[in-house]
């Protein structure tokens, strides 16, 4: 098991998030992405998507960048506690550097950081005039425009621009690709061993059902930490050690030797 718990609060807004279930039928899978995911819904708890503050949402995956939910989540709750109660945009447009990296200190990289949250407040500001209004632009507009307005903005990547579709805008069909996704799905072999970010997105968007996308996100991240780590994944200990055994293809890994490389190092 990973010393990198979930956090205390499902970062999808749980039950009263406003989003949506999906449903997980394994037997009905028409790929085998498809069929990870379900039986990802087997092993755990029902998500729901949407619901968040769309601005709130863009910090908290900021803040969420090369570190974990356990180190991100004080900033988070610091930040929120120094700079809340207003329109945060609005705040954080004016907030002073170092004050603001000082108080995201545990997030890691916060001087980089702070940088990127102070830009992105003075962007929706100038471009949406408030955080309400940058709001209704993600949950109302179409997910390629949005997407594409939180790509132009500096430090934000596809990871962070999908977790705000996902997350805020509840939006279906959205498979944000973070480290754990994408280790997960080249070693099983679903997507191409030297497949970037991207093009992990782009297999699992096209072979994972729209309303599953959401819940595959959460729970493969789960699984990478519970099961499926970087350097000691479950199947080092036998075949009845990971769930996922049967469907996996064990790209990087060398269950005899004990060996474990990344995938685009294994030659295949």
């Amino acid at each position: 098991m990973s010393d990198d718990p979930e956090p205390a609060e499902n970062i999808s807004g749980g039950a009263d998030g406003g989003g949506m279930a999906a449903e997980f039928t394994p037997a009905d899978a028409e790929t085998r992405a498809e069929e990870v995911v379900d039986r990802l819904g087997e092993l755990y708890w029902q998500k729901t998507y949407g619901g968040q503050d769309a601005f709130t949402c863009l910090v908290r995956t900021i803040l969420s960048q090369n570190t974990s939910d356990v180190a991100s989540q004080p900033a988070h709750d610091d930040l929120v506690a120094r700079y809340g109660g207003g329109d945060l945009a609005e705040t954080l447009a004016k907030a002073d550097h170092g004050e603001l990296a000082d108080t995201i200190r545990s997030a890691g990289l916060y001087n980089q950081k702070a940088d990127v949250i102070i830009e992105s407040a003075e962007r929706v500001l100038a471009d949406f005039g408030s955080a309400a209004a940058f709001d209704e632009f993600v949950r109302e507009e179409e997910p390629n425009e949005v997407r594409s307005e939180l790509l132009d903005m500096n430090g934000v990547g596809p990871k962070t621009a999908d977790c705000v579709l996902l997350f805020s805008g509840g939006q279906s069909g959205v498979f944000p690709v973070d480290t754990h996704v994408h280790r997960i799905y080249r070693r099983m072999g679903i997507a191409p061993a030297d497949a970037d970010h991207e093009d992990v997105r782009e297999v699992l968007e096209r072979e994972v059902p729209a309303e599953k996308c959401g819940f595959g996100h959460t729970a493969s991240i789960q699984f990478g930490r519970e099961y499926c780590s970087a350097r000691n994944p479950a199947c080092l200990d036998g075949p009845e050690a990971c769930p996922m055994f049967d469907l996996c293809e064990q790209v990087g890994v060398d269950v005899e030797r004990g060996e474990v490389v990344d995938p685009a190092e294994s030659g295949l």
